[in-house]
């Protein structure tokens, strides 16, 4: 649910921003939904995958030194920080050793990784973050504070739902490395992201808020399982 505007976080509190939180203060209805959604799909994904995680978990061991977990700090909700949790796909500290930004091809990524990487696996422990209430199943990609800081005024609006594993913005840019790997001989990798993918991704999930209901979201999360696998 949504907080009074009055108790927003100051960096949030601007017209642009008031004009998303009008909008969405008339659907509380289907916030509710929402929440109760993510909590109820969650936890039944949760107990049904259970089998799927553990085999998961046990290869990862067995293929590099590590822990099983990748728990990086994003941004969700009102600017509050969590920990995501994600299966651990890259070498250990691979933050430390490159760009925030990972690409198919990264010398970074396990023999194990890419593999899970390639049809999604790794996001399954979000759903953990879901039952806890950090995430939603549909919602902006949480970023990490270094590019949520490049956020201008309307952006900024994307912070009133909590951060989502999938979206419309994901699923037209699911392949988004292409892009990257397209300008990266010429420019920065966290430029190339910041400057060309960040603000067109930014427009879906604006327009997100727009149009928000409880059965657009069922529509997104059906068309991520149709087109995001292939």
């Amino acid at each position: 649910m949504l907080i009074k505007y009055d108790k927003l976080p100051d960096f949030m509190k601007n017209k642009k921003v008031k004009y998303y939180y009008d909008i969405l203060s008339k659907k509380r209805l289907q916030l509710l939904l929402k929440r109760l959604f993510d909590i109820f799909m969650s936890l039944i994904l949760l107990i049904m995958l259970f089998p799927i995680l553990l085999i998961i978990s046990i290869i990862i061991k067995i293929d590099s030194k590590g822990p099983i977990f990748y728990r990086q700090i994003r941004i969700t909700k009102y600017g509050r920080e969590f920990k995501i949790f994600k299966f651990r796909t890259m070498v250990v500290d691979a933050d430390k050793k490159g760009s925030l930004v990972t690409l198919d091809n990264d010398s970074r990524i396990t023999k194990i990784g890419k593999k899970i990487r390639k049809i999604r696996l790794d996001e399954l422990p979000q759903l953990i973050n879901i039952l806890l209430g950090d995430m939603s199943f549909v919602g902006t990609r949480p970023e990490v504070k270094k590019y949520v800081d490049f956020y201008n005024e309307e952006m900024l609006a994307t912070l009133l739902l909590p951060a989502g594993v999938t979206s419309k913005a994901s699923i037209e840019y699911k392949d988004e490395d292409e892009i990257i790997s397209k300008y990266s001989k010429k420019e920065n990798i966290d430029d190339i992201y910041l400057k060309r993918i960040l603000p067109e991704k930014m427009k879906y999930n604006l327009e997100y808020l727009k149009n928000f209901n409880i059965l657009l979201d069922l529509k997104l999360c059906m068309n991520t399982v149709l087109k995001v696998g292939r």
